[in-house]
């Protein structure tokens, strides 16, 4: 359990957890942040890669990217990766999802150019892993339970595959038993290539007990329910969907 490890922060009541999102030139899935936002304890700073790591970040979050190996170059050029290297070195907790994941790790190689230009680039190394760019992507839909405690249920879409000694710490095991991403010794670092983690109510209670936040205060997935309904309801008082499907057929 990467509690019993690491240990939850203390509970701040009255002050929210500020968790720091690199925003890269080529940075995708920008949904995994909305359930984030909608915690009204958390307080989630998106920043460039030319600005500086806030002095009271309490997490790191490195979100998946459309073109990992330049957006790492992006957060280099910027400088914004030494102040993450130095967060990390001082105990801080960075999770990166997807092609965040693959950042964290020792290299990562694109032998074909599936991404860009062909070759191999060292990563943050905050994880003691290898990511390979393969030109098959990897899309299905996943559930099992994660190293933040209790049951999920998310997606993978990605390009790559990672190894590595940290492989053997999993981020989840896969309820076909199949273990996934990758978890430092410490804990405090966690890899994974699992989108709509947060989007499960259990796993974003989960990462608010970790990070001293209390209980989680939306039901997200009520909300997005509730949304959709509130839509097709909509959609049905001011438009004639018989006509509509009429035409399509």
């Amino acid at each position: 359990d990467a509690r019993g490890l690491a240990g939850p922060q203390a509970p701040k009541p009255d002050a929210k957890v500020r968790i720091a999102v690199p925003i890269l030139p080529h940075t995708a899935n920008f949904d995994d942040l909305d359930p984030l936002d909608a915690e009204p304890a958390l307080d989630l700073r998106r920043l460039r890669p030319d600005e500086a790591l806030p002095p009271d970040t309490d997490l790191v979050l490195l979100l998946g990217s459309k073109a990992t190996i330049a957006d790492l170059a992006a957060l280099k050029r910027g400088g914004l990766h030494h102040d993450i290297l130095a967060f990390a070195r001082r105990g801080g907790r960075v999770i990166g999802v997807c092609g965040g994941y693959q950042m964290l790790g020792d290299s990562l190689a694109d032998p074909e150019g599936a991404e860009g230009p062909a070759g191999t680039v060292e990563g943050l190394g905050l994880l003691r892993v290898d990511t390979v760019m393969t030109g098959d992507k990897r899309l299905v839909a996943v559930a099992g339970t994660s190293k933040l405690g209790g049951s999920f249920a998310g997606y993978e879409m990605h390009i790559g595959a990672t190894e590595g000694p940290d492989r053997v710490r999993p981020f989840a095991r896969f309820s076909d038993g199949t273990c996934e991403g990758a978890v430092s010794a410490d804990s405090r670092i966690m890899g994974t290539y699992v989108h709509g983690l947060f989007a499960d109510d259990a796993q974003r209670a989960a990462l608010l007990e970790l990070l001293g936040a209390g209980p989680v205060q939306v039901s997200y997935e009520h909300q997005v329910d509730a949304t959709l309904d509130a839509l097709a309801a909509h959609l049905a008082a001011h438009i004639d969907l018989d006509h509509l499907l009429s035409l399509a057929r």
